[in-house]
């Protein structure tokens, strides 16, 4: 998820390290932070890849910065992943919220409207975050008011974020 981070970001500008750091932290950096440690080799792995181009410019009243830029490979890598998330990026909200994020940059309307369904048929399959035996467990059968409380805030989210994809995917499937 950090490549196709700031592979993302990248594409809608070039950017210094710290820029792309802070743009990733604001995406999902409360859920899941972003060090250095992470984040710089990362980006070295891209530029080692050809997926990004570098280049010094003069800092504004520091040393020199690295600007970050998306190449034609890097272009084409991300859109490929936009194109064919893993499955743990349907089904993780983290990850899809990552996707969701860039998935304008995929030019097809309809391979936007792939990747929503793929997520809304996710959704619609039954689940809980508890079990008796092979059964989920809802939300007015949870033992005690906090799982139930869980239970009640998941339905809820479930059911708007499954209301917008239906929408959305309308809105897709609709002639340009």
């Amino acid at each position: 998820m950090l490549e196709l981070s700031i592979l993302g970001f990248l594409a809608e500008q070039p950017l210094h390290g710290y820029e792309l750091k802070e743009r990733i932290k604001a995406l999902s950096g409360h859920v899941r932070p972003v060090s250095d440690g992470a984040l710089y080799p990362a980006i070295t792995r891209l530029i080692s890849a050809g997926k990004l181009d570098q280049h010094t410019e003069p800092g504004a009243s520091a040393a020199p910065r690295r600007i970050l830029s998306l190449t034609d490979l890097g272009r084409e890598d991300l859109l490929s992943r936009l194109r064919h998330p893993k499955q743990a990026e349907i089904t993780d909200q983290v990850r899809f919220n990552t996707v969701l994020a860039f998935l304008r940059h995929l030019p097809d309307r309809r391979e936007q409207a792939a990747v929503l369904r793929r997520r809304l048929e996710f959704l619609q399959t039954p689940s809980s975050f508890f079990y008796d035996g092979e059964k989920p467990v809802s939300a007015e059968a949870a033992e005690d008011i906090f799982r139930e409380g869980m239970l009640r805030v998941a339905r809820a989210t479930g059911e708007a974020e499954r209301a917008w994809l239906r929408e959305a995917i309308a809105l897709l499937d609709q002639p340009s």
